[in-house]
């Protein structure tokens, strides 16, 4: 599973935004382990200057970066994806923009708390919360298949 997180569950996750703070965290400990987690370079320098309003410590910040860079796949966004989200049906431009970086490198899904912002989305969308939800289903599911002897197709 390769995953767009946005912006926001990155920031839930740094700066312990409650009540959104328990669930990003898992998110983030996922992608160290069990999913592939993307972020934009975009998304980082958007970070990057949201959380050092909140800290006013650059050397906390730039550790925060660092981080980021070890534990997700970075991609960039490019021109062809701003001009692409100009003729999106999505309302918010940058949420437009985020999903045609998403389906230019065939992710399988983006991760946000701004669902309704991404209805008519071309990628899956997933809250935090559905996104858990969803994967401990789908590992529910595989165990049970390979248990079973299976590999999850029907006969």
């Amino acid at each position: 599973m390769t995953a767009l997180i946005d912006t926001c569950i990155i920031l839930d996750a740094l700066q312990e935004r409650k009540p959104f703070d328990t669930n990003a965290k898992e998110i983030l400990e996922m992608a160290q382990k069990k999913i592939e987690g993307v972020i934009t370079a975009k998304s980082i320098t958007d970070i990057y200057y949201l959380y050092m309003r909140s800290t006013h410590n650059k050397d906390k910040t730039i550790d925060a970066i660092k981080k980021l860079f070890s534990v997700f796949i970075v991609v960039d966004t490019l021109a062809e994806d701003c001009y692409k989200a100009c003729f999106s049906s999505m309302k918010d431009y940058e949420d437009a923009v985020m999903e045609q970086t998403a389906k230019r490198m065939h992710l399988d899904c983006i991760i946000t708390r701004n669902i309704k912002d991404y209805k008519n989305s071309v990628v899956k969308i997933f809250s935090p919360e559905e996104f858990l939800m969803n994967f401990v289903k789908e590992q529910e599911e595989s165990a049970n298949d390979e248990t079973n002897g299976t590999d999850g197709e029907t006969a």
